[in-house]
């Protein structure tokens, strides 16, 4: 190697700002169970593992230096270090910059976020290989790709630099080498490793040895993957230890699904529904996070295994006769592929359900921080729109979360819809005029305020035979369901109220597609409401996307015939009253509906100076 090329590799590397930052919270951290660093570098060494058994089938030379596939975890009390050695795929120089010194995942940048807000997460959340600086005031990473003769040695003391040399090693695979600080001679303990071995690794589906001085390492660990016993051989500690592993979470996952399909494919499942949402759920390049084996030989990560919208879901899928040299280009297309994907989505919202019905205090947690992904798919999953409307869970003007079949239940006599709103904030929603009738009535509305509730109405034909119907859209039909207290039918209202909805229209003009008489107002005097296609929410979301070719439309103005001041308006109207203060109440009643929609009146001087004219008028 020339001079050239040595300085180069020489010369320190700055870590990536976030790196940088999560390796402060790790060298200055005070956190109490920090058994969490050993958990993390085996999750990486078995990783390692499984990549290079992967390789191994097409290129078994790989395998040829050390056929075994193992962990070792080596303490040295006398130089105070203690290293991790995988003989996994190891890795390059390249590699080795890339891998040690950014982040590459989204979950991680968006710990280093919420943990520099002041927020304890490392317990809850796996920090990887960064980790290891809770423990070590030095890392040295001495690491050799399979099929390569030369290694490479990486090294910091988490400062903000790293420096990357040539190294020597035998064979393939990587060595992390720790060197300790003062307060964490306990991990030089082989005891104390093995506790924490048995605790949180034992799962590992390859033999973690302990050379403890003596003259040959002992394996302290099973090496039985999970997921290959049978359901009733797994304990609950069993489980949170591997959903521990796979997710990095510290917490009991909330719902286990652990089964074996046998018949035309055979496979086994274990998938978990976490109890605490990830940091990363709504980053738009998060994917689903099964992992897919064949007889238990890695393949990938991101095969696609479940549908986006239940890309919390956690856990394995191990085939028993997929081909083992299935690419990752082919997983796309593979109908073996697509017909387990169909299987299991089915599965897990089936399990969903039985959670709904036989832990219904569990499921509500489950739907508290998931819901507004699950309901993704009622919009991008029509095969299984009816098994997600029999779980989801709607936030309504009487409960903060029902089911599609108990509404329906409570259904009032001689009502045929299923009535909603859709809006962008529930407090806001529940206070909207267009709700007065139905609350009038008795009837419950759905409050629909996630972003993807304004796109899968539109599609849904509806359920149990009962179709959506928005409350903000078209004519009120409610003539055929009483008021609970209706009162006394005022037969010349209507008349009286024509000449004022003349007279509005007039001073309206096209600001309004038509002004007329509510069938869904009793305390507002106005509201609007959509007269075309879309809903009003759905067109407001819309004309923000560029491209989207959406504008808003103008709307209905409707006016309540019972309330005092469109009585008043009524009466000046009806005696052939024009003034100004006519076109500036008309206006007036425009931009108060706007207001009672959460929306900035269009005109703010115009607002003002009619607001003058009125009270003005109004104290002379």
């Amino acid at each position: 190697m020339g001079k050239a090329a040595r300085k180069k590799i020489d010369r320190p590397h700055e870590f990536q700002a976030e790196v940088a930052k999560l390796l402060q919270l790790m060298v200055h951290s005070v956190y109490s169970d920090r058994d969490v660093f050993l958990r993390e570098l085996i999750s990486n060494g078995a990783d390692a593992l499984d990549k290079l058994r992967y390789e191994a089938i097409k290129k078994p030379k790989l395998l040829a230096d050390t056929p075994l596939l193992s962990i070792v975890i080596a303490p040295d009390k006398k130089a105070k270090t203690l290293a991790i050695a995988d003989s996994g795929i190891g890795m390059s120089e390249d590699e080795l910059i890339d891998n040690l010194g950014t982040i590459a995942k989204s979950g991680t940048q968006a710990f280093v976020e919420k943990a520099g807000q002041g927020l304890n997460l490392i317990g809850q959340f796996g920090v990887g290989f960064y980790s290891a600086f809770i423990v070590a005031n030095r890392v040295e990473v001495v690491s050799r790709k399979a099929g390569s003769d030369e290694a490479f040695m990486w090294a910091s003391d988490g400062a903000g630099t790293f420096t990357v040399k040539p190294a020597k090693k035998a064979t393939r695979g990587t060595i992390i080498t720790l060197h300790l600080k003062d307060d964490a001679s306990e991990f030089l303990d082989g005891r104390k490793i093995e506790r924490v071995v048995c605790a949180y690794s034992d799962h590992i589906g390859h033999p973690i040895m302990l050379a403890d001085g003596k003259e040959d390492p002992t394996q302290i660990n099973t090496a039985n993957a999970i997921w290959t016993r049978a359901k009733a051989d797994v304990t609950p500690e069993q489980h949170k230890e591997f959903f521990g592993h796979i997710s990095g979470a510290y917490a009991d996952p909330a719902l286990t699904i652990h089964y074996r399909a046998e018949g035309r494919h055979e496979y086994t499942v274990l998938l978990y529904i976490p109890a605490e949402r990830p940091l990363d759920l709504y980053d738009p390049e998060r994917k689903g996070r099964q992992k897919l084996y064949v007889k238990r030989v890695y393949i990938a990560d991101d095969a696609h295994l479940l549908p986006a919208y239940l890309r919390f879901v956690r856990g394995i899928i191990d085939s028993e006769d997929m081909p083992l040299n299935l690419s990752r280009e082919m997983l796309q297309n593979n109908p073996q592929v697509a017909a387990i994907r169909k299987a299991v989505t089915n599965k897990v919202l089936n399990e969903l359900k039985k959670c709904a019905r036989n832990d219904p205090e569990n499921f509500a947690k489950i739907w508290e921080v998931f819901g507004p992904v699950i309901k993704e798919g009622l919009y991008e999953d029509m095969a299984h729109r009816d098994q997600l409307f029999e779980v989801a869970k709607f936030r309504t003007t009487k409960s903060a979360a029902v089911l599609l079949k108990d509404y329906v239940a409570g259904l009032k006599e001689n009502q045929t819809a299923i009535y909603y709103l859709a809006g962008e904030d529930a407090l806001k929603a529940s206070a909207s005029p267009q709700l007065e009738g139905y609350k009038a009535r008795d009837i419950e509305v759905l409050l629909l305020t996630d972003p993807v509730d304004s796109f899968w109405v539109r599609t849904a034909m509806g359920f149990d035979g009962k179709p959506f119907k928005s409350v903000t859209q078209g004519a009120a039909d409610l003539d055929l369901i009483p008021l609970k207290d209706a009162p006394e039918k005022n037969d010349e209202a209507d008349g009286v109220t024509a000449k004022l909805i003349v007279a509005m229209k007039e001073a309206l003009g096209v600001q309004v597609k038509d002004v007329r008489n509510s069938k869904r107002l009793t305390d507002s005097a106005v509201c609007l409401v959509a007269d075309g296609d879309l809903d009003r929410t759905l067109e407001k979301l819309l004309s923000r996307q560029q491209d989207s070719g959406v504008r808003v439309s103008a709307p209905v103005l409707e006016i309540n015939a019972d309330h005092p001041l469109i009585i008043a308006l009524s009466r000046v109207a009806d005696s052939g009253g024009r003034s100004i203060s006519l076109a500036d109440a008309a206006q007036l009643l425009l931009d108060q509906a706007q207001v009672l929609e959460g929306e900035p009146v269009t005109d703010p001087t115009g607002f003002a100076q009619r607001m003058s004219r009125v009270m003005t008028k109004a104290l002379m």
